[in-house]
């Protein structure tokens, strides 16, 4: 190139920058007066930790003016200016800091569409930062004179504030965004409230229904996650002037937030850079069906269910297209409009609810000014308002609801809840079907009865309860099962061998391999699914084991224990036939790196509940007092739902009467969950299960292997380093990262700090299963935790002659202690 030409492209060159310096200042975090940021233009902060810039939410083709994480995706925005402004088009839009100091956003047409608002007065030395701290501030030289921190959107920065002015009356709050795609201002806000030193949050700018408790001091207290200061440095100012909250972290490069989620919740999180997403701490309120209206008019909130919210009968959602974004506020609607009050041929459907819905009236006259005294008084009374969705009657009277219906959750089985009748069209009645239809269906019906009767008959015949082979009839007596609290009668039905070897296609589909023997799945003419355990020859189980379990599970009858269906003995073969459940057992899921992702915090907590629920039934509930002496992840099975259901009794003890101790020659179980009196000295009791629980609890919540679990720099096995983070005060650190999205930081902590109690060295020491029931269902405190005895890595037990068969597959091993080891 010669000189012509590169003085023809340095002259290019400055054109190109001149013609632009307008529109992009020459600090990168920084515009002054008279200039502007148009689409595809960003400011970046310093340290590069922020953005700010034009950007369209989710799925939407509206343009914002906002502020986010520049190095985190997806993109998360934490300040929206224009959030109930937004603009439809990007052409020719800006936005520009004028020389009265104010930052402008204009549309296409130069019309203001979103102003910092600000006393206008001559500041052509003002600038527009962008901080490393996430605020955008106005000033001149070192006076801030604007700041977005005093305007936030939904998120609460640190070193922001949440306060209130006490000379001017008015609040610096959160609002959250409508939804994922929308950022204008929602249904809730998270506010101060100086009269009693604590924040709330509020439901449409007027329904309180949650607070944060009274500052103590240190922390809000109702809020116990706030304790984590290692991490937080909270702080509340309560002075003449104002009232505000605000928080710093010991860790400046620790990227934290705490928004106000358009679900309804407030949430602490932080990013993890490991795995690239964000870190739960805590939420309140802890579970969404505390949230206000949470599923809007009509819906139903069941906290153990995805999604959340469902309509009650004879409804459907206002906008499906809000409820695939989560957003259930809309509600629901009526499938079918009422029919004219006056004809009164409208229906109403028994619906059970875990409290009263909202806004219910009593009513004590109907409409002649009659007093209403019965069941029947309500709801004439309620059909003769047209404006009357619903009614109750019980000792307190006549309840009706003549608005919608808000705030109603679903009773969960076995629960305490209330009973209304909810009026719906006749036509919208559930069964409800036209009389063609049911002639039909009774023809058909009835050309089917007889056949159906008949194969039955001679199926139940074959299964009754006698056992054919070797060319003789023997009775179950023959087994000789017997217990001193109970002698061998047992009510399931026998299977012959060419029977379950149909089922299971001649024993070719697999599932799996136990302690027992093989495991394999089958279907019985009656198309039910089981699960068929084949003792194998060369299992360390034998016939004693096979007794045991039988007589065990016939007679327990729990939703968290694995059901029997029946069992199989031909010449060598004894054969166990359960319910099939499709999900397998718990550690499948747990110690895959791919499966353990489908395990969200409320299911784990949910399969936590349930196996100490089974096992308080087997501890004390039942008709027989039973110890499992063998629980572990790989015996807990899972049904369609997650729900967990104990496996494997095969080498379970009966204790009866007052008896609470028994000691065993033969120690049985498997490495990692025997508790220190049962491997060393052959004790075994209730508490010795309750010590396995505490295992089992601590892998759910980190899905390590106690038993295969070490660090390399250390002899520390999962419990020792539990115990090791607990005195640390870094308890979450235990959690599975794959929790982070989804985890309930109060629920995680005592679900640690209960499974430490679990494990102590001491039975006394332990809880018993009832206790932990109670505690896994309340804030009550625990008592501190002492260090575990096996909290050495295994190789030390190897090392000191203790050995065992730790095959995972197997689920039943034996331990044979030759030189017990002083503790």
């Amino acid at each position: 190139m010669n000189s012509k030409d590169q003085s023809r492209l340095f002259i290019l060159v400055m054109f190109f920058f001149s013609s632009i310096q307008t529109h992009l200042c020459f600090a990168a975090d920084t515009i002054s007066s008279g200039q502007s940021l148009i689409p595809n233009q960003t400011l970046i902060s310093k340290g590069g930790k922020y953005e700010l810039g034009f950007f369209t939410p989710g799925t939407s083709l509206k343009y914002y003016i906002g502020i986010w994480y520049k190095n985190i995706l997806p993109q998360t925005v934490v300040w929206v200016a224009n959030r109930d402004t937004p603009l439809t088009d990007s052409t020719s839009i800006e936005l520009k800091l004028l020389e009265d100091g104010n930052l402008v956003l204009f549309n296409q047409l130069k019309r203001v569409i979103w102003s910092t608002n600000t006393t206008s007065f001559a500041m052509s030395t003002a600038e527009a930062e962008l901080g490393d701290d996430g605020n955008l501030v106005l000033r001149i030289q070192s006076n801030v004179f604007w700041q977005s921190f005093d305007h936030p959107t939904d998120t609460f920065l640190p070193g922001a504030k949440i306060r209130y002015d006490n000379i001017t009356k008015k609040s610096v709050s959160l609002t959250s965004w409508r939804n994922s795609n929308d950022p204008a201002r929602g249904l809730f806000t998270l506010e101060m409230d100086p009269n009693e030193n604590q924040y709330v949050i509020l439901w449409n700018q007027n329904r309180r229904y949650w607070n944060s408790g009274p500052w103590n001091g240190q922390i809000f207290s109702f809020v116990p996650e706030m304790r984590l200061n290692y991490i937080f440095n909270f702080s509340y100012v309560r002075n003449e002037n104002e009232s505000y909250f605000t928080y710093s972290l010991y860790n400046t490069s620790i990227i934290s937030r705490l928004v106000m989620q358009f679900s309804g919740q407030i949430m602490q999180s932080s990013w993890a850079e490991s795995t690239q997403n964000w870190f739960v701490f805590w939420s309140q309120p802890r579970q969404v069906c505390d949230v206000y209206r949470f599923c809007g008019a009509f819906g139903v909130c069941n906290q153990q269910s995805l999604p959340y919210c469902t309509c009650l009968d004879g409804f459907k959602p206002r906008s499906p297209e809000e409820w695939n974004l989560t957003d259930y506020s809309g509600g629901c609607v009526r499938k079918t409009s009422l029919l004219a009050c006056e004809k009164k041929v409208d229906s109403f459907l028994q619906v059970y609810l875990m409290k009263w819905p909202d806004n219910q009236k009593k009513l004590r006259y109907d409409e002649q000014r009659s007093y209403i005294e019965t069941a029947d008084d309500c709801k004439l009374a309620c059909l003769n308002d047209c404006s009357c969705n619903a009614y109750a009657f019980n000792n307190t009277g006549c309840l009706i609801w003549n608005e919608t219906l808000v705030n109603q959750q679903q009773l969960l089985d076995g629960g305490d809840g209330v009973s209304i009748r909810l009026r719906i069209a006749a036509l919208e009645r559930p069964g409800k079907k036209p009389l063609k239809a049911y002639i039909i269906v009774l023809i058909a019906g009835s050309s089917c009865i007889s056949i159906l009767a008949c194969v039955l008959f001679a199926y139940k015949m074959k299964q009754r309860g006698k056992i054919k082979y070797e060319g003789r009839e023997t009775s179950l007596s023959d087994l000789s099962i017997a217990h001193e609290t109970d002698q061998g009668k047992l009510e399931l039905p026998s299977f012959d061998f060419n029977t379950v070897s149909a089922a299971t296609n001649n024993f070719s589909n697999k599932l799996g391999q136990g302690g027992f023997g093989p495991v394999y799945k089958g279907t019985l003419l009656d198309e039910r699914k089981i699960a068929v355990k084949r003792l194998s020859r060369s299992s360390g189980q034998g016939v004693q084991e096979f007794k045991n379990e039988l007589m065990l599970i016939s007679k327990l009858q729990h939703r968290n224990l694995v059901r029997l269906l029946g069992f199989c003995i031909d010449r060598e073969e004894k054969i166990l036939l359960y319910e099939y459940l499709p999900n397998k057992s718990l550690d499948v899921f747990l110690f895959d790196p791919t499966r353990r992702v489908l395990l969200d915090w409320s299911k784990r907590f949910n399969i936590i509940d349930g196996i100490a629920r089974g096992l308080l039934y087997l501890h004390r509930d039942s008709r027989l007092r039973v110890i499992h002496r063998d629980l572990k992840t790989s015996n807990i099975l899972l049904d369609e739902d997650m729900n967990p259901k104990i496996s494997d009794f095969g080498m379970a003890r009966i204790f009866g009467g007052k008896q609470t101790l028994a000691n065993t020659t033969r120690v049985v179980g498997t490495y990692g969950y025997m508790s220190p009196e049962y491997a060393m000295e052959g004790i075994f009791s209730e508490k010795s299960d309750v010590f396995s629980f505490g295992v089992v609890l601590l892998e759910i919540v980190s899905s390590k292997k106690n038993n295969s679990f070490c660090l390399p720099e250390e002899s520390y096995n999962l419990l020792g380093y539990a115990w090791r983070l607990w005195n640390e005060n870094k308890a979450l650190d235990l959690m599975d990262p794959t929790l982070i999205e989804s985890y309930n930081s109060q629920e995680l902590v005592r679900c640690i700090h209960l499974g430490l109690l679990c494990v102590q060295d001491h039975p006394l020491d332990r809880p018993t299963m009832s206790t932990i029931v109670s505690m896994l269902g309340s804030d009550t405190p625990l008592p501190i935790p002492k260090q575990p005895v096996f909290t050495l890595e295994r190789r030390s037990f190897v090392q000191s002659g203790i050995r065992s068969n730790s095959h995972d597959a197997m689920s039943i091993n034996f331990v044979t202690i030759t030189v017990p080891q002083g503790r």
